[in-house]
């Protein structure tokens, strides 16, 4: 009597790069990268430098008079302000309310109510805010929120059913049985949810607060809608409001689009690991 024996396709760390593959992620790193590149030297350049021709020449010499015009003409410290307190309170309210939404419906997945609830919030998904545009803004006038406290609260609905989906994946690779030691000990709902299960749910809350962070810190349309004084409107929207001030002046205008976007780069940058991190735990069930 014979035996079949698997056939090895090969060893593992002896597989043969996928060129393919490689490449295609090579011209996606291009499309990033030479972009970056041209705007971080545009905005480095002269007036007269910056519409030379040479768009992927560097600066010589260096000039920071780019920097010096946007940050006078759009009144960037006003519009940094607004845009990081809308940010803050888009990424706390984010975080706390999906986490809560999402211990309930994790711990209650047997009860119609709370699971019928997560399918309602993943249906929201499919809702953008054009969709919503003229109803959201209605809303907002009449109960007084057209201003960057109702912009971040919009932020914070529309960002709470993808973080929920996060929260709850990563919730149900929680042993139960940690909470049950808990509640034996005599721990309240309150008190297992604050003293163990929120303090294990660090980095899918970073994950949260980071899509969270970048979503709001990027978001262009609804406080151009939502907020009714100009003088309180965030980064994006200033720069798109005195963009045709900045006429031909390239180096002014890449130089405001560089410090608009520098928070998100240097953020992402630094906690990318805890994205990848979160959103790999949330995937495996323990």
């Amino acid at each position: 009597m014979t035996t079949l024996t698997p056939r090895r396709s090969g060893r593992i760390g002896t597989e043969r790069p996928r060129w393919s593959t490689t490449i295609i992620l090579l011209l996606c790193a291009v499309t990033v990268i030479i972009p970056l590149y041209v705007t971080i030297v545009t905005a480095f350049k002269t007036t007269s430098q910056a519409v030379d021709g040479n768009v992927f020449s560097l600066p010589a010499p260096w000039s920071v008079d780019g920097f010096v015009q946007a940050w006078n003409l759009t009144n960037v410290p006003q519009a940094f302000a607004v845009s990081v307190f809308v940010t803050a309170l888009t990424v706390t309210g984010t975080i706390l309310l999906a986490a809560f939404a999402s211990f309930a419906i994790a711990r209650n997945w047997d009860r119609k109510f709370f699971r019928w609830s997560f399918f309602y919030l993943l249906a929201a998904m499919f809702l953008p805010f054009p969709v919503l545009a003229l109803p959201q803004i209605q809303l907002t006038g009449f109960a007084g929120l057209d201003n960057p406290v109702g912009v971040a609260i919009l932020h914070i609905m529309f960002q709470l059913s993808f973080s929920v989906l996060l929260f709850t994946a990563f919730l149900r690779s929680i042993p139960i049985e940690l909470e049950e030691s808990a509640r034996i000990d005599g721990a309240s709902t309150s008190q297992v949810f604050w003293k163990l299960i929120f303090p294990l749910l660090a980095p899918m809350s970073a994950t949260v607060g980071i899509f969270a962070f970048l979503a709001s810190w990027n978001d262009f349309m609804m406080p151009s809608l939502i907020t009714s004084d100009p003088a309180m409107q965030t980064l994006p929207v200033v720069q798109s409001i005195f963009q045709t001030q900045f006429s031909n002046n390239y180096n002014v205008s890449f130089a405001s689009y560089l410090m608009a976007m520098a928070p998100a780069i240097i953020v992402y940058l630094f906690t990318q690991r805890w994205v990848m991190a979160g959103v790999t735990q949330g995937a495996v069930k323990g």
